[in-house]
């Protein structure tokens, strides 16, 4: 998918359960003029349906996430979203499971569209947004892994390939793709990478590796 430049026009995709929240966070984002809303759905239908989420992948540049108050699905980290995610969440206490799946942007849910657009270019650019409340929270996470950075086996060749396309953001399909393996093998090498950095996510996997001197973004 192409790069945007600040200035240019994003396609959003807008997720929630909330059929009223989901209709809100539409009509607060369709009014301004640096982006188009280009469909909205619910959690359990952009997980249930392949189809679907291909569609909506193909046509959106970012995914918006009102995750609520009582998210009632999650997906899972070995089936990453395949476009870069806002999430919207209540509070603190929401940071720990939305962080572990690798989202690029946490944001309150009551952040103004100007905030939320802001996060939506900056993880266009590869660049992790968070609320200034959710620091703290995301610290922790990071902090309170099983075992330090400084103890850590050495990534393999092909490991630290697939690091570096996880840091620029590609899903296990399009590593997959990058690569010429299959994704069960990109599955293989991503929970490797985990193990190896201690990371419960991809994108901690990244800021570790990042923080190591593993990679030069």
């Amino acid at each position: 998918m192409v790069r945007l430049g600040v200035m240019d026009k994003l396609s959003l995709l807008v997720v929630a359960s909330d059929p009223l929240a989901r209709a809100g966070l539409a009509t607060l984002l369709v009014n301004e003029s640096a982006c188009d809303v280009v469909a909205q759905m619910s959690l359990i239908d952009w997980l249930a349906d392949v189809e679907a989420n291909e569609w909506a992948a193909n046509l959106a540049d970012v995914l918006i996430w009102d995750v609520g108050w009582e998210p009632q699905s999650l997906p899972t980290e070995d089936e990453p979203f395949p476009l870069p995610v806002v999430a919207l969440l209540p509070d603190e206490t929401a940071v720990s499971p939305i962080w572990q799946l690798g989202i690029q942007a946490l944001l309150r849910r009551d952040a103004a569209a100007a905030t939320i657009l802001a996060a939506a270019q900056a993880i266009m650019h590869r660049i992790v947004v968070l609320d200034p409340d959710f620091v703290t929270a995301v610290i922790s996470e990071i902090a309170f892994s099983p075992s330090s950075d400084a103890h850590f086996t050495e990534l393999t060749p092909r490991e630290s390939e697939v690091l570096y396309l996880l840091a620029e953001g590609l899903t296990n399909k399009g590593i997959a793709q990058q690569l010429a393996i299959s994704n069960h093998t990109v599955k293989f090498h991503v929970n490797a990478i985990l193990s190896k950095l201690n990371a419960q996510s991809r994108t901690e996997a990244v800021v570790k590796a990042t923080r190591l001197g593993m990679l030069l973004l």
